[in-house]
C-alpha cells in the first residue's frame, strides 16, 4: 500500500469532514476496502481514528470562529449516547439489511428536499427548553453577527437517539444523522449544524475506537496516515467553511448525502 497515495486520500477526506460535519470515515471506508483492498475491520478503525482526528482538527478552529454551539452539543450528545447503548442491545435482533433499505431511501429522499431549499434559514422562535438552558447563539457570516434561535428541542434530542441506535446498528458514522436532524429539525444555520457536529462525533467515536484497540484491528501503518492527513484536511476544511457560502456547503451536503443513500440501498440489497 502507497503510503503517500493513503495520506492524500486522507486530506481529501479530511476536507471534506470538517466541512461537512460528516466525520470522513464514508470517504475513507470504501476507499481503503475497494482501492486498497483492506480488510473491513481495520478500515472501520482507521475510520474511527481518522472520525476523531476530524474532530480534533477541526473542533478548535469552529470554537475560535464561534460557529459551534458548544451548549448545545452536550446536551444533543446524551440522545446520541442513549441511542447507542441502545443499538448495541438491538443488534443482534435487527435484520441489518431491511434498515439499510429503509434508511438508504430516507437519505435520498432528505437529499432532495434539501437540494429545493433555496435560501440558508434560522430558526426564528427560541423553544422553551432553549431558552432555559440558553442555547441560541450567534455565529459569523460575511463579518457580520448572525443571531439564531435553537427550535423543536425535543425533537432534535429524539433524532439524535435515532442517530445513535442507526449508528450502533449499521456500523456507520452518525454526523450525517446528526447534521441532518439540527439543519431540519431545530432550524440550526447550516454551519453551526456543519461545526457542532464536528465537535460531537469525536466524543461518540471515541469509545468505538477504544473496543477496536482492544481488539488489535488498529493497524498503524493504516491508521498513522490516515490520521495525519485527516488532521491536515480537517484544519484546511475548518479555514474554508468560514469563507464559503452556506448554499455552497449545503449542494455539497447533498451530493455526498446522495451518494451514501445509494451506497446503503446496495449494501441493503447485496
Amino acid at each position: 500500500m502507497d503510503a503517500l497515495i493513503l495520506l492524500a486520500t486522507s486530506v481529501v477526506a479530511g476536507f471534506i469532514g470538517s466541512l461537512l460535519g460528516l466525520g470522513g470515515g464514508i470517504i475513507l471506508i470504501p476507499v481503503l476496502t475497494l482501492f486498497f483492498h483492506v480488510n473491513i475491520r481495520y478500515a472501520i478503525a482507521a475510520s474511527l481514528i481518522s472520525i476523531i482526528a476530524t474532530s480534533s482538527g477541526a473542533a478548535a478552529g469552529f470554537l475560535r470562529d464561534r460557529l459551534t454551539n458548544l451548549r448545545l452539543a452536550v446536551l444533543l450528545e446524551t440522545g446520541t449516547v442513549t441511542g447507542a447503548i441502545a443499538g448495541f442491545l438491538f443488534s443482534r435482533f435487527v435484520n441489518a439489511s431491511v434498515l439499510f433499505l429503509l434508511f438508504g431511501g430516507f437519505l435520498l429522499f432528505s437529499a432532495l428536499m434539501m437540494l429545493r431549499r433555496r435560501e440558508e434559514h434560522h430558526g426564528q422562535r427560541d423553544h422553551p427548553w432553549s431558552a432555559r438552558l440558553k442555547l441560541a447563539g450567534v455565529y459569523p457570516e460575511k463579518n457580520q453577527p448572525v443571531a439564531y434561535a435553537v427550535e423543536n428541542v425535543p425533537l432534535g434530542l429524539f433524532a439524535m437517539f435515532g442517530a445513535g441506535v442507526l449508528s450502533a446498528l449499521l456500523g456507520i458514522g452518525s454526523g450525517i444523522f446528526k447534521v441532518l436532524a439540527m439543519d431540519g429539525a431545530m432550524k440550526l444555520p447550516m454551519k453551526v449544524s456543519s461545526a457542532t457536529s464536528n465537535f460531537m462525533i469525536g466524543v461518540t467515536a471515541s469509545a468505538s475506537a477504544g473496543a477496536y484497540l482492544l481488539q488489535g484491528d488498529v493497524r498503524p501503518e493504516i491508521a498513522a496516515p490516515v490520521a495525519v492527513g485527516i488532521i491536515a484536511g480537517s484544519w484546511v476544511g475548518a479555514r474554508a467553511m468560514v469563507h464559503l457560502p452556506a448554499l455552497w456547503i449545503r449542494r455539497i451536503f447533498v451530493v455526498v448525502l446522495a451518494i451514501v443513500s445509494v451506497q446503503m440501498i446496495m449494501k441493503g440489497l447485496s
